[in-house]
């Protein structure tokens, strides 16, 4: 087969035809595309059902574990169909070093499994770094930071692969930022990985961080891992499962520090 490709080329060349290829969009058109995407995933995200767990170790300076955070909820559908998070597993906070403050709370939620839709794209310097593969999948990449910060707002810093098929994110790499004191607040560097479910959309599936957080005061090195697992269309039947199965130990909700 190779060798009757290799001769029609050569022989279209002769002919005086010349061989096109089909050239990669402009880093604009590629923005619009993929904006328009992560629109639509967001929106088909809110139809499925999920569990999400969440696991935050202090580390000592020879890597051993030292205080723990750890949480496990359901994402579903109460009976107005509206979403409703249950947590399942709980168990005592034992974080001696740091405190989760509100901003670790709207990164876990919107920061960590970064969105950047046609409406956000404007809160956005979006600049094309290249063709870079994925785990195998070839991608465009792009930094991206905020243009302006309003207070209260977080916001991704980093860097984003998109899939130069379907055209959506499937890779970011950067960390929560936003109008803070530096002093007492710190957000580590993070990976969020996304694969892509029944067939269309790239939902986010695992979040890793490994940072140290150096505060006025001390630095402290933390290991992170989020996992977003048993993804499942409301309505339909079938279920998506990544990793192992967390048990459903019903323990009470535990306040966060």
């Amino acid at each position: 087969m190779r060798a009757f490709l290799l001769f029609s080329v050569i022989a279209g060349t002769f002919a005086g035809a010349v061989p096109s290829f089909a050239a990669d969009p402009s880093p604009d058109e590629i923005i619009r595309q993929f904006a328009a995407k992560e629109a639509e995933f967001r929106k088909a995200r809110e139809n499925y059902t999920y569990r999400q767990s969440v696991k935050m170790e202090e580390l000592d300076p020879d890597g051993r574990v030292g205080g723990k955070w750890e949480i496990t909820s359901d994402i579903i559908f109460g009976p107005n169909k509206q979403r409703v998070e249950k947590v399942v597993y709980a168990p005592m906070i034992t974080l001696r070093n740091i405190g989760l403050t509100p901003q670790d709370e709207q990164d876990l939620r919107a920061v960590q499994p970064f969105v950047l839709t046609t409406d956000e794209v404007s809160k956005y310097d979006i600049q094309y770094a290249g063709k870079e593969n994925a785990d195998e999948i070839p991608c465009y990449t792009f930094n991206v930071k905020p243009k302006k910060m309003v207070k209260g707002e977080r916001y991704f810093e980093g860097k984003i692969w998109v899939d130069d098929r379907d055209m959506q994110i499937v890779k970011t790499f950067g960390k929560g930022v936003g109008l803070v004191d530096a002093k007492t607040n710190q957000f580590p560097r993070f990976e969020t990985y996304r694969q892509q479910i029944d067939g269309k959309y790239w939902f986010p599936v695992y979040t890793h961080a490994d940072d140290t957080l150096n505060f006025q005061s001390m630095s402290q090195r933390i290991r992170m891992v989020v996992k977003y697992q048993n993804y499942k269309r409301f309505g339909a039947e079938t279920t998506v499962t990544f990793g192992d199965e967390v048990p459903e130990t019903k323990t009470p909700d535990t306040k966060k520090k």
